[in-house]
């Protein structure tokens, strides 16, 4: 779109920028009348929302399926390197960096040109990732033995055969972030967040459809760790390690059609000198090498769990349950907010882009510190709902919950990032989240470990020999994502004057003091419930859940009406709306 076509972003006051009933268009419709953030995190939100529940849905199915332990231990390991990989080279840097320079192409060149740097940024992106996971697959079973140095021989070689098998993985959705990010910038925000729902459903039904077919329709899981499973259940990982490979590709084949009809037309043309690739290149490179950061934390994370039988299944079901909220909340803000910060910017309106920034900012604590909130308290009744059952235990429950509210002390930091870091990219400073993040890979590896060993010490039983050393990495995990959105914070401030910081922080108190007034009313209505069984059962699970949260909820919604938090009273307005009509 030529620069003359384009009207100024958000004409409405600041005020309403984060008011979710100011935008009256439609997600589809091309970015000529810019949406509010809040409206398009909202259609993000409910798209992704359906994704995380059908995510938690083939979570629970690994849980009752393969439990928490050898089979599963491998599977996060092998996805860990393929996911790694992914972050690193497409849904961090690229989307960021592609997304900045093609919006700047849509306003200072011309449609044709847009176009034409999507399709050579898509090949490229081919070329690379295809090389990327042919080494990947041929070096797997050097680099996998290293990472799990704590896996028995036998767990360590099923590592390398899933990580083999779900390599392409990183291909697939590296091309489907790409289109991500192309519709996104055209307004459209509903297919590309429906795509993580493809994957899960595809994933999902394919997955059990091979594990069934290929281990001969059944298989056992002994309770015992120790223990090497039947042929038949390590068949049955298998095939849900090409699900996960066929998930991958129905997240990409599902946005082929809505890329076509915003008018994205392939080129068998490839090039890696071409001005607009150097660019996003050039910007990738410092997200690359910061986003790294973050990976290297996770790799150490693997590393340091991989000696404690179970750990890394219970980090990675309890990451599951964080992610969530994440997901639904603080990836939805962002995704919604990159648009129009990077529009902001190219127009060079700073005022506007304070305000946008410092709205999603809130939006982002009012959705994530309730939640995080809630699952602290609920940990417990929430994790036994959803995965307890078949080969999954209450003593798996317990730990999961623990590692859980370990990780949601920082998740408003962690959701918060999501926000603050492309806001960098916007203003084409790759280089500030990367010095940031790699800062906190020097903090994080040591107070990861620390914390492993300091608390494999607490709470040793013979069924818990290494204590609670998987909630010390959870835990430092959270300390770090905490620290790390406070620098980007204050460098943020430092680059455009000021961040609406009073604002912000009177906001957060009073989302702080509601979601306390809450938390009492979850936990106390929660031992009250469980009190009054005596033993469990589905419908015991269900009550011990649901009615503390609807209670918390409550809680919440009235603590915010007396505190005056203005974006409560703005989305329960657009949903009486909605009803009424």
């Amino acid at each position: 779109m030529a620069k003359t076509d384009q009207e100024p972003v958000e004409s409405e006051s600041p005020a309403q920028v984060a008011d979710p009933s100011i935008a009256e268009e439609a997600a589809a419709e091309p970015p000529t009348k810019q949406q509010s953030v809040a409206k398009s995190a909202g259609i993000v939100s409910i798209a992704v929302m359906f994704s995380r529940v059908l995510g938690l849905v083939r979570e629970t199915i690994f849980a009752r399926f393969f439990g928490a332990g050898y089979l599963y231990d491998a599977f996060v390991v092998a996805f860990k390197i393929p996911n790694i990989l992914r972050d690193l080279f497409a849904e961090g840097a690229l989307s960021a960096a592609f997304v900045k320079v093609f919006t700047d192409y849509q306003i200072k060149k011309t449609e044709i040109e847009a176009w034409q740097l999507a399709s050579l940024v898509f090949n490229v992106l081919a070329v690379v990732m295809s090389g990327i996971t042919v080494i990947g697959i041929l070096i797997a079973p050097w680099v996998v033995p290293l990472l799990a140095r704590g896996f028995p021989p036998e767990k360590a070689a099923l590592a390398v055969t899933l990580t083999q098998i779900m390599f392409p993985f990183i291909l697939l959705v590296a091309l489907a972030a790409l289109a991500m990010g192309v519709l996104n910038t055209k307004g459209r925000f509903g297919i590309p967040a429906s795509a993580s729902t493809a994957f899960n459903i595809f994933s999902i039904t394919t997955g059990i459809f091979f594990a069934y077919w290929l281990s001969g329709g059944t298989w056992e899981i002994s309770n015992d760790k120790t223990v090497v499973p039947s042929i038949a259940a390590q068949w049955a990982i298998i095939g849900m390690a090409i699900g996960t490979l066929i998930g991958g590709a129905a997240q990409l084949l599902i946005q082929v059609p809505s890329l076509l009809k915003v008018g994205f037309r392939f080129s068998p043309i490839l090039s890696f000198t071409d001005p607009g690739v150097k660019r996003v290149m050039r910007l990738m490179g410092p997200a690359i090498i910061g986003t790294s950061a973050v990976q290297i934390k996770v790799l150490v994370d693997v590393f340091v769990v991989s000696g404690i039988e179970g750990g890394q299944s219970w980090l990675s079901y309890s990451f599951r349950l964080m992610q969530f909220p994440i997901g639904v909340f603080g990836v939805a803000v962002g995704t919604a907010a990159i648009p129009a910060l990077s529009r902001l910017a190219a127009e060079e309106n700073i005022v506007k882009f304070r305000s946008t920034l410092s709205d999603a900012m809130k939006l982002v604590f009012l959705l994530t510190v309730p939640a995080a909130c809630g699952l602290i308290v609920l940990g417990e009744p929430i994790v036994a709902l959803i995965y307890q059952g078949g080969a999954f235990r209450a003593f798996d429950t317990d730990m999961v919950a623990w590692s859980l509210a370990a990780y949601s002390i920082g998740l408003a930091g962690y959701a918060a990032i999501k926000v603050l870091s492309p806001s960098f990219y916007a203003l084409d400073d790759a280089k500030t989240p990367m010095y940031i993040s790699l800062a906190s890979v020097l903090v994080h590896a040591p107070v990861s470990y620390g914390m492993m060993v300091f608390l494999s010490g607490v709470g040793v039983t013979p069924e818990r020999p290494n204590g609670f050393g998987h909630v010390g990495v959870a835990l430092a995990t959270s300390t770090v994502a905490l620290v790390n959105f406070i620098a980007l914070t204050v460098m943020m401030r430092r680059k455009i004057g000021r961040l609406n910081g009073r604002d912000i922080a009177a906001a957060f108190v009073k989302i702080a003091i509601a979601s306390a007034a809450m938390s009492a009313v979850c936990y106390f209505s929660y031992h009250y419930i469980a009190a009054l069984f005596a033993a469990e059962t589905l419908v015991s699970r269900l009550l011990e859940a649901f009615i503390p949260i609807g209670l918390g909820g409550l809680t919440f919604l009235v603590a915010a009406k007396l505190l005056r938090i203005g974006e409560v009273e703005q989305v329960v307005s657009m949903l009486r709306r909605k009803l009424a009509k």
